[in-house]
């Protein structure tokens, strides 16, 4: 049976651990503290006369393959990048919610629809936390989902009450939370690993993966670093500074959106060396295994590339259609749904290639990388 030590070596001393927070989330529900996160967000043992080495969490993380094929079967999942029933482009058609979002604002339109129609009774996201940083959070009112949109620069806080590391997205870490409340219709909102993660335990059957209702994935190009040392280094070379920062973004390049309206936009490739370790070794761009996929990749400004992949995720969409969402409607050759899902799938080849690469090379050079 592996366990958690074996996690540590297989995964966390490679450098492959996503920070996803599976493993710690259903050792807590199970085994009472056995894991816990640093201040970093790793997984390590917190006291491990606790664990009962079932092998749980060894099973969930999203770097094993030991459930991949069931995992595969129960989502449908095809290639190149997961099933895929309909691509569109939308936005919120409130506009209080798309001068918040950081694309069109579908993820939280959608959200907000669910909530007030009675389908969730709450969403787990994040929250604005301070300069690059939003921490999880157990939104439990359309007032705090409304309040966890957008991908905002916050400049109320000092940064040295934050870590450096650029958390994004949720974390699968509000379950426990949700327990507690006892709600058992709550959706998911995360990054691809994070997903997949769930999608594992829901194949296992695990309390209470079935408390979860929809699986909301957003596209992603990586988490990043944004320590003293990267933000100087990027605002040196692309010639801004960052009390001039508004919000920023990613699409096909890292947007620096400035107070006074101009935007700044970085290649990708030139923020390789703030991404993390396991980043460079992730091959899902698109969030394959979630109900619904979301980002601004191929859609014009204050759009939102929207792929449906499950019945469920079509019919949540269908049922908000006119209410809180909009679709584009004209066909703009440039900005149509199929050439958005194009570039997605152009995005997906990329990533899973150079995913491939970086696992030849770290197999072939025996690289053991300090996490």
């Amino acid at each position: 049976m592996e366990t958690f030590f074996n996690l540590i070596q297989e995964v966390q001393k490679p450098g492959l651990c996503h920070r996803c927070g599976a493993c710690v989330t259903f050792c807590n529900a199970v085994n009472y503290g056995a894991l816990e996160l640093d201040e970093d967000g790793k997984p390590r043992y917190g006291e491990i006369e606790k664990c009962i080495e079932c092998g749980l969490c060894y099973s969930i993380c999203p770097e094993i393959d030991e459930l991949e094929e069931i995992t595969r079967q129960r989502a449908a999942w095809s290639a190149p990048m997961g099933r895929v029933i309909e691509t569109t482009i939308a936005r919120a058609l409130d506009p209080e919610i798309r001068a918040a979002a950081t694309d069109g604002g579908v993820v939280t339109a959608l959200l907000v629809h669910l909530f007030e129609t009675g389908r969730i009774d709450g969403a787990i996201v994040t929250e604005p936390a301070g300069p690059f940083q939003r921490r999880p959070c157990l939104a439990t009112s359309v007032e705090q989902i409304r309040q966890a949109a957008g991908f905002f620069f916050d400049t109320s806080h000092g940064m040295k009450q934050f870590s450096d590391a650029y958390l994004t997205y949720s974390s699968i870490e509000e379950f426990a939370p949700m327990v507690r409340k006892g709600l058992n219709r709550v959706a998911l909102v995360g990054t691809p690993c994070q997903i997949k993660a769930f999608r594992r335990m829901e194949a296992l059957g695990i309390v209470p993966s079935d408390s979860i209702k929809f699986c909301f994935g957003l596209l992603c190009s990586g988490n990043f670093v944004f320590g003293e040392t990267q933000r100087q280094k990027l605002a040196q070379q692309f010639d801004f500074d960052w009390d001039d920062v508004a919000r920023i973004n990613v699409k096909e390049a890292f947007q620096v959106h400035l107070k006074g309206g101009d935007t700044v936009r970085i290649p990708l490739e030139e923020l390789d060396f703030m991404k993390r370790v396991a980043c460079r070794y992730c091959g899902d761009y698109s969030a394959e295994f979630a109900d619904i996929s979301f980002g601004g990749i191929g859609a014009r400004e204050g759009w939102t590339t929207t792929i449906i992949r499950t019945p469920l995720g079509r019919a949540a969409f269908a049922d908000a259609r006119g209410k809180t969402v909009e679709e584009q409607t004209h066909a703009d050759e440039e900005n149509f749904a199929s050439h958005a899902l194009s570039k997605v799938r152009a995005w997906s080849a990329r990533k899973k290639k150079s995913a491939r690469q970086f696992r030849r090379n770290g197999s072939k050079s025996g690289v053991t990388i300090a996490g």
